[in-house]
């Protein structure tokens, strides 16, 4: 005995197997998704990270690192272990400047972000000074013979008295008041013998 099928039905198994199709779209949409994000997480955003010491290798807390671009401004802190991240950037060129104390310690004008692992940048601080132009004076030195005619040179010496050349090394250090004994003694050799 055959049943003859109602039109509700053909139209009940007609919208269901619509809506399967329509479910396993979406199913299949929504996996895809699901397997960009997990892939884009897994191979990172672009962000700039590092660690900042101390001339001493100590890291230093609450520095200020400031990251710039065209149009874009963002600072960001160290922690305690002298850490610091910027995440969510885009690839891209940026000036990154360290500031300790309000002072500004150091700056790098070409950090490159990449998309696959964040850029390392880490600021170890040295203790350099900044070197000091020396003062040096020319000097004249007198012959061995005891007189102030003819024979001497002039010898280049630093603030402390010390030749600067190391060619000259007949040179005697004095000091001011050993110089001052010296000279009238020769002024009065030379007068003397100008005077007879």
């Amino acid at each position: 005995m055959s049943v003859p099928c109602p039109k509700d039905f053909i139209a009940f198994t007609e919208n269901l197997r619509i809506i399967s199709i329509m479910f396993l779209k979406s199913l299949g949409t929504g996996l895809i998704g699901l397997f960009v994000l997990a892939f884009s997480a897994w191979a990172g955003t672009p962000a700039l990270e590092g660690v900042v010491k101390d001339p001493t290798g100590r890291p230093i807390k609450g520095a200020d690192v400031r990251i710039e671009a065209k149009n874009f401004s963002k600072i960001v802190k160290t922690d305690a272990s002298g850490h610091y991240i910027s995440d969510g950037l885009a690839v891209g060129i940026y000036k990154v400047t360290l500031v300790v104390n309000g002072s500004v310690k150091a700056s790098i004008m070409n950090a490159k972000t990449q998309s696959s692992k964040p850029t390392q940048l880490n600021f170890d601080l040295t203790a350099k000074m900044a070197s000091v132009k020396k003062h040096t004076h020319m000097v004249y030195v007198a012959p061995d013979t005891g007189t102030l005619i003819g024979g001497g040179r002039w010898v280049e010496v630093d603030d402390y008295g010390n030749p600067v050349n190391a060619t000259t090394s007949n040179v005697d250090k004095m000091s001011g008041s050993a110089v001052s004994n010296i000279l009238p003694s020769a002024a009065s050799r030379s007068s003397t013998a100008v005077g007879h």
